[in-house]
């Protein structure tokens, strides 16, 4: 466990701390032989002393010292970075769904990737983030709005038709405008909406509908992130009418778009790298990292071990360790 609560002074402190315990322990240890050195009858000693011991006897006292340290530490209020689901979010899905989504450079095609991949995308978001799903070719279509219901949004990936075109712009402005409309709806939304990403795969240039800058540079002004998924390789091809098309990435448009949204640029030219990338977004958004108090795990522990040195002490020689 990464302990981050403390400075390296407080380390040092405990540590001697716990040496002076340890040398108090084998002080004491050794005192009592020498007086019996100095005062006993040294014919007799082995006819009457009991049989000594061993190591066995220190396992007490090491536990109990080592409870010690942990229960000072846990006093200490020790702190670590812990990953926890985010409260609260609101994150649109938008999927390229234009011709060139048949391609097979990636197995089986792209498009089928693409919803395999995020399906599990899906399936792996805290319930605390509301989920929306949009699909886009020529225009954009809402097909579910910001929700909880991730068995909604899991029906509309696997049901998602191509078509022709691709209006990137068009699909940003869909996706800023249903998150700011949900936002609204949200009680409490006076105090700050929650924060708000939009993640975006495609595979192609646009081709229709308004500028996707203009709208990639708006949706960073109202604090919209785009996270851009570019899907594919440079040598896909389509079957249109009997001759086969090139249909290329275009990664450097969704690099500008994520640029100018304050967003980031993921480029995924297999099933298995579109996996990756979503699961890295899936921890970006769904997951924050805090500082949290991890006293009551040392606590645990300190009392755990103080009842094990016990028990082992009243086992032995019926007496507590001393």
């Amino acid at each position: 466990m990464a302990i981050d609560g403390f400075a390296t002074p407080g380390w040092l402190g405990l540590l001697a701390v716990l040496a002076v315990l340890v040398t108090g322990y084998v002080w004491a240890q050794k005192r009592p032989f020498r007086h019996v050195l100095r005062f006993a009858n040294l014919a007799s000693v082995e006819r009457v002393a009991p049989r000594h011991p061993g190591w066995p006897r220190h396992l007490p006292p090491a536990l109990l010292l080592v409870a010690l340290f942990l229960l000072t530490v846990a006093l200490a209020g020790p702190t670590a970075r812990v990953q926890v689901p985010r409260n609260r979010a609101t994150v649109m899905l938008v999927i390229d769904v234009s011709l060139s989504m048949r391609a097979n450079d990636v197995t089986p095609t792209r498009l089928a990737a693409a919803q395999d991949a995020a399906t599990s995308f899906v399936k792996a978001m805290p319930s605390t983030i509301n989920l929306g799903l949009e699909s886009f070719a020529g225009t954009p279509a809402l097909l579910v709005p910001p929700t909880t219901d991730r068995e909604a949004v899991q029906g509309q990936i696997q049901s998602l038709k191509l078509a022709e075109s691709t209006a990137t712009g068009e699909a940003i402005a869909t996706a800023v405008n249903a998150i700011e409309l949900f936002n609204r709806q949200i009680p409490g939304s006076e105090a700050g909406p929650p924060p708000a990403r939009i993640v975006l795969m495609s595979d192609g240039k646009q081709t229709a509908g308004r500028d996707e800058f203009d709208f990639a540079a708006e949706a960073g002004h109202k604090h919209i992130p785009i996270s851009t998924i570019s899907f594919g390789t440079l040598y896909g091809t389509i079957d249109l009418g009997g001759r086969q098309v090139g249909v290329p990435v275009d990664d450097p448009s969704l690099a500008q778009v994520a640029r100018l949204s304050g967003g980031q640029f993921y480029p995924a030219q297999s099933n298995a790298a579109l996996h990756q990338v979503y699961d890295t977004l899936g921890a970006q958004i769904g997951y924050q990292t805090i500082q949290a108090d991890t006293s009551k795990t040392w606590f645990a522990l300190g009392t755990l071990l103080s009842i094990l040195a016990a028990a082992i002490a009243l086992t032995r020689s019926q007496r507590l360790p001393g």
